[in-house]
Parts: structure tokens; C-alpha cells; sequence
């Protein structure tokens, strides 16, 4: 009898089994893939989520990997500063905003279930297919592939977690038939770049706006700062008409984009000390560049019933954009084991009262990330002056300029 099955060794996969673990609860992860490898590209971690991988021993360890970033900055695509605001600790937060490569993170994430759970811990190769309850059994029963032989097993589960991402299957078996993500209309072009600190070293630069095109700049090594550089992680959003309401083909998160796709709609782009197109021309030599469309899918009315739930973006996919989706995965992964641990033999109790706790505030995020508030002030901007602008109390109100960091709060969550 396995305790407690997480299905998906992705950020909030691994930070659960290390959660329940914790709590004295025994956990197995599988995942599908046949090697868990450093994918991706740059990721932010909000204060309060860095504050629980803290408590799960792993401060050091983000510490010495990623780029404490001390703010934010607005430009419209002239380079004229529109809005700012301090974040972490230059905020007042007990914990630092970090912002590291994915790849690390969950590397940092792994070696940490491994070393304290077993290295037979994390079992990669094995895809989830179908789980059954049978009546009376106090026990589910969940069928697993190896993917190398295709064959297929079953295992006796007192728990199943569902952190199994965007295309959950867990998810699947609990609600059937709902269809593809869905898609906003914005395609995501995405890399990282060694180049020289721009802004101060610790700043998120973001210019533009999402009715046409975007821009998000921000460093994520601490070792390359050491060095006197910045590894950049740049995503460049641009928005295209939408002829239908799911996304456009399949989301592979490692798809390769093209730099003559992208280039055009950020020719002659300058932000402070930044020229975007040698940033992006530089990663298109060096790197690979990253191309999906910007999609979610609809809050879900429950996450989960017996002894199933779900969690992170299995449960509540959102926009990578308000530096939230890895943080709310955290956030689950901590409440649920915490959840689990309080209620004791009353298991299901547990389960219950995990969702009860983060329902509400994930997917209030997940809408907020959908509404996107930030950006209906940027759109003002580009409306009312085109061309740039002199001083930007010239082109929003007070009131306005309040809007953009009150819609940063609805996005991040509150905590």
C-alpha cells in the first residue's frame, strides 16, 4: 500500500512529497518522463512561497542559486518610465522575491526528495492511466504504465495527488470531456541570455503592453551576477486575432521558436541601458528560444472527491503572468500537507479541508492572472500617447497609477 501517490515530479509534485514527508506521511512521485532534466526557462517565486520552501529547509540552497530581485519597473515601448514598486525584502517582507531558472528549481526541489526520501523516492518512466475506488476497499486503485515496456501495473493507494500540470490526467478522470486550454490570442516567445546587468543588476523591467506586444526582462543566476554578469530571462508576448476559443494546436511547453518570428514586432525596442533586439539576436546564436501560446482553463467547482485531489496547475492552471503559478503550486503543496498532517487517521477529512483552504484563494488568482488589470492601464498609455510621453503624470491619473499596484496584489494573491 503506497500512503500518498503524487502523480507529476514538476515544482509542486516535489514540493509535496517534501511537505508530507515533513509531516511524517509516507510519499511516492512518478512521472511519465524518462529522465527529470533542468527544461525551461526563468521563474518567479513570491515572497510567501519562498517563505515555505524555507521552512522545508531549502533556504540556502535558493539563496545560492537565484537573484533576490529588489523591483519592478513599467515602461511604455519608447522607454519611458511609467510606474514602479519595490518587491521581497526592499518591500518589507520577511522573505526575498526570487527569480531562478526552472530548471534549477526543480533540480533544488529533486535532490532534496532524494536525499531525504531514497532515491526509489521519485519514479520517472511511469505514466499515470486510470484510478478506481472499489466499494468497501478503503483503498484506490491506480493503474501505472512503464513507459519503456509498455506495460501496465497496478498499485494499491490509500492517496492520489493529481500534480500532474495542464494536461492532467488525474484531472481527466475526475472531470471527463473538458476539452483543450484555452487560449487568449498571446503567443509567448521565451530565452535566456548571458549579458550585461541592466537597470541595477535586480530589476524585473517590463515594457509594452498586451494588446499588441510585450516585454519582461529579468535576471536569474546568482552565479553569473557574481561574475559581474546577468543570465536574462526575457519572454516577449504578442497578441494575434483569435478565430477560436480553445488554443491553437497542442501546448508543448519546449516547443522551438523562431527569431525571425519574434524579431519584427520588437524592432528598435531600447529600455533604459537594455537594446532589446541584440538580447534577442544574441539568444537566437547562443540559446534556444521558446514558443506557446498564452492559455488556462476554467476554475474547476471542486478538486476532489474520496481520496483524490489535485494541485498546482493541474488544479488551477493560470497566465504566467503575475509571477504566481509556481508560488500557488507551493502554496498548495504547503497547505495540503499540512491539511493532511493535522487531520490525522481522518484522512479524507484532511484532503477536504486542504481544498476548502485553497480553492478560493488560487482560483481568485487564476482570474485575476485572466483579467490581466495591470494591463488595462499599459493599454491607456499606448492609446493616449502613442508617440511616448514626457511625464506620465501627464497621461494617467493618480488614480491610475494606484490601479497598476492594486492590480499586482489581485494577481500575486494575499498573503
Amino acid at each position: 500500500m503506497i500512503d500518498v501517490l503524487v502523480v507529476g515530479a514538476g515544482i509542486g509534485g516535489l514540493t509535496t512529497a517534501l511537505g508530507l514527508h515533513a509531516a511524517g506521511v509516507g510519499v511516492r512521485v512518478v512521472d511519465a518522463v524518462d529522465a527529470l532534466r533542468p527544461v525551461g526557462v526563468g521563474i518567479n517565486l513570491l515572497p510567501h512561497a519562498v517563505g515555505a520552501l524555507t521552512e522545508f529547509g531549502l533556504g540556502a540552497e535558493l539563496a545560492a542559486t537565484a537573484v533576490p530581485t529588489a523591483g519592478i519597473l513599467h515602461f511604455d515601448r519608447h522607454g519611458n518610465h511609467i510606474w514602479g514598486e519595490p518587491l521581497g525584502l526592499a518591500r518589507g517582507h520577511h522573505w526575498p522575491q526570487y527569480s531562478l531558472h526552472r530548471g534549477a528549481l526543480q533540480l533544488i526541489l529533486l535532490d532534496a526528495v532524494r536525499d531525504r526520501l531514497g532515491e526509489s523516492a521519485v519514479q520517472t518512466g511511469t505514466a499515470f492511466v486510470r484510478y478506481a475506488e472499489p466499494e468497501g476497499s478503503g483503498a484506490l486503485r491506480v493503474t501505472l504504465r512503464d513507459v519503456a515496456r509498455a506495460r501496465e501495473f497496478t498499485v494499491p493507494v490509500r492517496t492520489l495527488v493529481g500534480a500532474d500540470g495542464l494536461y492532467s490526467a488525474v484531472r481527466n478522470c475526475l472531470h471527463p470531456g473538458e476539452g483543450p486550454p484555452l487560449w487568449n490570442g498571446v503567443r509567448m516567445w521565451r530565452g535566456v541570455t548571458e549579458w550585461e546587468p541592466v537597470l541595477g543588476g535586480r530589476t524585473m523591467v517590463i515594457a509594452g503592453n498586451n494588446a499588441t506586444t510585450k516585454l519582461v526582462v529579468y535576471p536569474i543566476s546568482r552565479e553569473a551576477e557574481t561574475r559581474g554578469r546577468a543570465l536574462l530571462n526575457w519572454v516577449a508576448e504578442v497578441r494575434f486575432p483569435v478565430h477560436h476559443h480553445g488554443a491553437p494546436g497542442p501546448v508543448d511547453w519546449n516547443r522551438t521558436g523562431r527569431l525571425s518570428d519574434v524579431l519584427p514586432h520588437l524592432s528598435g525596442w531600447r529600455i533604459g541601458d537594455l537594446d532589446v533586439p541584440a538580447l534577442l539576436a544574441a539568444t537566437g546564436s547562443t540559446g534556444r528560444i521558446l514558443e506557446y501560446p498564452m492559455v488556462d482553463r476554467d476554475p474547476l467547482p471542486w478538486w476532489g472527491r474520496g481520496g483524490v485531489t489535485l494541485l498546482g496547475d493541474a488544479a488551477h492552471p493560470m497566465y504566467p503572468v503575475g509571477s504566481s503559478g509556481g508560488s500557488q503550486a507551493i502554496l498548495d503543496a504547503w497547505a495540503l500537507a499540512r491539511c493532511v498532517a493535522l487531520a490525522g487517521a481522518d484522512r479524507l477529512g484532511g484532503l477536504r479541508a486542504y481544498e476548502a483552504e485553497r480553492w478560493g484563494p488560487a482560483n481568485a488568482v487564476a482570474l485575476a492572472n485572466r483579467a490581466m488589470p495591470v494591463d488595462e492601464v499599459l493599454r491607456a498609455v499606448a492609446e493616449r500617447a502613442p508617440e511616448g510621453f514626457a511625464r506620465v503624470e501627464d497621461v494617467l491619473t493618480g488614480e491610475e497609477l494606484a490601479m497598476l499596484g492594486e492590480g499586482y496584489r489581485r494577481m500575486r494573491g494575499s498573503w
